[in-house]
């Protein structure tokens, strides 16, 4: 792989947006690395903690619970090569771990190409592996980057899609739950004479059940975190601030049995006390800071402190963006300024989403294509498969969903599918 070719892919992987940096980190392996597929597992994206790239059988099939047991399984984060049940198939991977987020990236079937010139054997699959390395960190730098800062629209999607998640994985834990029972019942019947025929499937059937639930809990607990862990990561976060300046930051922790955080309301709040202490170190005069947090049962309570002169304004640009992280998750900021007094900031995040401002169809005065275009979105179609279903055009399904998207007020599919959900839509 020349240099030119590696500082492209650097290049390409530093300014790649989340829904393409699966793509952009497999293309800059194939050269000396070729695999089937390329998954990245990220729990820092709530929403969406698959990125996929390559071949359709495996990126359509990998499972949270697969990659969940690989990763529990991996020795370290240095790359780890054996085998796994990868898309319900026994496949050679490839592992790395990244330890500041716990992320994971996976290649199956890997194998070394003819890439790296001038080495061979050994010395070519070290020197693959190293700079495999060096991109997968650069790649997972550029997640928790990307999350950390993430606008205030990628909040609102990454919530919908988080809910829309959890919707789904309760009915099929419900629809799966009750054919599984029913086959222990049949199984269990004393008219059933093969006794040990009957004890084998029994066994499996249990196991199946058992792994069913474990999915429903693993999925629950991706989309929240214990409000005691998102304090410790903010601790860690503002560590550095802590040691390179002169500000005594002071953190009031929160009750050890306040409810989870869904995880955008715990990467917004992070964010928010993140930018609100920065903003404050800015200011002169200011030797302590105190950040605490609080939850009432359906808010989490944010308060902010300095010691300063008074200095911060609540028209200063870092806190107008700051405001629209907190409005992203329907939340409200308060500032007071006290000249020679310092400022206090409190901060209100709602823990669940708002309620649906359109229960009924009827207000938002659909045409009836429109409707129709919305009811093949909530099934799960896509652009091509609503246009095939009604003989349309797929630029007119553009055209409908934009105007969806205005009528509904919303800004993406996962919202206008939630939101239609919510109405009562299937």
């Amino acid at each position: 792989m020349q240099n030119w070719d590696l500082l492209h892919s650097v290049s390409d992987l530093a300014a790649a947006p989340l829904n393409r940096i699966a793509e952009n980190l497999r293309q800059a392996t194939l050269p000396f690395l070729a695999s089937s597929a390329l998954v990245i597992f990220t729990e820092d994206c709530t929403g969406r903690p698959q990125k996929k790239a390559g071949a359709e059988a495996v990126v359509s099939r990998v499972s949270i619970t697969e990659l969940d047991r690989l990763r529990a399984a991996m020795p370290g984060e240095d790359p780890w090569r054996t085998s796994a049940v990868i898309a319900g198939e026994e496949r050679e991977v490839l592992a790395l771990g990244y330890a500041p987020s716990q992320a994971l990236l996976v290649l199956t079937d890997p194998s070394l190409t003819a890439g790296l010139e001038g080495a061979e054997g050994s010395e070519a699959e070290e020197e693959a592996l190293r700079l495999l390395t060096y991109l997968w960190r650069l790649t997972a730098r550029r997640i928790q980057e990307k999350v950390t800062d993430a606008p205030p629209s990628y909040l609102l999607e990454s919530r919908a899609a988080s809910a829309e998640r959890i919707r789904v994985t309760a009915e099929l834990v419900d629809q799966h739950s009750t054919t599984l029972e029913t086959l222990l019942a049949a199984l269990r019947s004393s008219s059933m004479n093969d006794a040990a025929a009957r004890a084998s499937v029994t066994d499996l059937a249990v196991k199946a059940l058992v792994d069913l639930r474990t999915l429903s809990d693993r999925t629950s607990d991706l989309v929240e975190e214990p409000v005691v862990t998102a304090f410790e990561r903010l601790r860690e976060d503002l560590r550095p601030l802590m040691h390179f300046s002169n500000i005594d930051i002071q953190f009031i922790e929160p009750p050890a049995n306040g409810r989870a955080l869904p995880g955008e309301v715990a990467h917004a709040a992070r964010a928010v006390v993140r930018g609100l202490v920065l903003a404050i170190a800015e200011q002169p005069d200011v030797r302590r800071v105190r950040a605490q947090w609080d939850c009432d049962g359906e808010n989490l309570l944010i308060n902010v402190r300095d010691d300063g002169l008074g200095a911060l304004t609540p028209d200063s640009p870092s806190i107008a963006r700051l405001q629209q992280r907190v409005q992203a998750v329907d939340g409200r900021m308060s500032l007071e300024v006290m000249q020679g007094w310092g400022a206090d900031i409190s901060v209100v995040l709602p823990l669940d989403p708002p309620p649906a401002p359109g229960g009924d169809v009827a207000v938002w005065d659909l045409a009836p294509r429109e409707l129709e275009v919305l009811q093949l979105l909530t099934a799960g179609q896509r652009n091509r498969s609503i246009a095939g279903a009604l003989h349309i055009s797929e630029n007119t399904v553009k055209f409908h969903i934009r105007n969806l998207f205005r009528k509904l007020d919303v800004r993406s599919r996962a919202e206008a599918i939630a939101l239609a959900h919510s109405a009562g839509l299937r």
